[in-house]
């Protein structure tokens, strides 16, 4: 399992260097494996296929247009799910001074507008998500991902790191109590978080 993790990978390190370097048959193979996922996402958080469409569109011509500021050496998939929501999120500033973008986004899905303070409230405690994770001790961030977000067993993430079992459910233990620390459980923000993780796997 390990191994085959590890091909991947080294598979997509080299389709990042290629892109890097204005290979356009490196770009078509990210986004043959993206594209799909990317878009359900997009319809998931805009309830609208059309302007999922568009925004990923957009997302995937601005991964062409600054390619050469990726970096190989992290996850391409994080990467471009950050850069989505991100941009759903702008689509929602707009649509607040937009009196034009709101008409737009009615017309297209009834539903759409009343979704719009939820999605912006669970794409920020995404980022307080994501920003807990990222404090994390490099190992202890991996077994995290890997078992909460990856929903990998603990023999497996063993395996894939070269860990015990024991380790892998000793970190996964602090790494948790840590992350309910940072994520102030009080407000229940926390709890939320942890739900989205498990679900979306973001």
């Amino acid at each position: 399992m390990g191994m085959v993790t590890d091909i991947k990978q080294a598979d997509e390190k080299r389709l990042l260097n290629d892109l890097q370097s204005g290979d356009e048959a490196a770009f078509v193979e990210l986004y043959n494996r993206y594209r799909d996922r990317i878009f359900g996402n997009l319809v998931k958080l805009l309830k609208s296929q059309d302007l999922a469409l568009e925004i990923s569109q957009e997302l995937f011509l601005k991964i062409w247009d600054t390619r050469s500021q990726l970096d190989p050496e992290k996850s391409f998939r994080s990467y471009i799910f950050r850069i989505s929501e991100n941009m759903v999120m702008d689509v929602f500033r707009k649509a607040a001074r937009d009196k034009k973008l709101q008409a737009k986004l009615m017309t297209l899905n009834t539903e759409l507008y009343s979704h719009i303070e939820e999605n912006m409230i669970e794409m920020q405690q995404n980022k307080a998500f994501n920003d807990a994770v990222a404090m994390l001790p490099p190992q202890r961030r991996q077994v995290f991902t890997l078992c909460k977000l990856e929903g990998k067993s603990y023999k497996e993430v063993s395996e894939i790191l070269g860990i015990s079992t024991h380790t892998v459910s000793d970190h996964l233990t602090k790494a948790t109590h840590f992350l309910k620390e940072q994520l102030n459980p009080a407000s229940g923000l926390a709890l939320a978080i942890f739900a989205m993780a498990v679900t979306r796997g973001i």
